[in-house]
């Protein structure tokens, strides 16, 4: 569950707590658009929150991918191709031990890794270029 999802979960139950409030339609009108301008400035947060954990990996990514080492350089190459050859030999029955649930495991995580930090490598200047344009304005 992503941390948006939470703040829509906290903030809908209180939005429909005063539409029981017994008070005048223009004041629980007005206290509604209190609450979503306070879901609004939530999401905000968040949003810049991840956007910065984004950068953090994509930074990592590209320090990685211009480091002086060639090991450095193709370490996760490496390793996912490493993953590619046991599913490969494991669905053909060529391992002498099939994978533990452990393994699957560890595969998704280090797949899901590298998938986003290839995304985020790539959809980062996008993002950083957009948000400059949004805070020009």
């Amino acid at each position: 569950m992503s941390f948006l999802n939470i703040i829509g979960e906290i903030i809908t139950p209180v939005t429909n707590l005063i539409d029981k409030m017994h008070t005048s339609d223009a004041e629980k009108m007005e206290i509604k658009a209190q609450m979503l301008k306070l879901q609004a400035q939530a999401y905000t947060q968040a949003l810049d929150f991840e956007k910065t954990q984004l950068q953090a990996k994509a930074d990592i990514i590209k320090a990685e991918a211009n480091g002086q080492s060639w090991l450095q350089r193709s370490w996760r190459p490496i390793t996912m191709l490493t993953f590619l050859v046991l599913v490969v030999c494991d669905a053909f029955g060529l391992l002498a031990f099939r994978l533990s649930a452990e393994a699957w495991t560890l595969l998704q995580i280090g797949l899901g890794g590298y998938v986003v930090g290839r995304s985020a490598e790539k959809i980062a200047p996008t993002v950083m270029s957009k948000q400059n344009k949004t805070n020009i304005n």
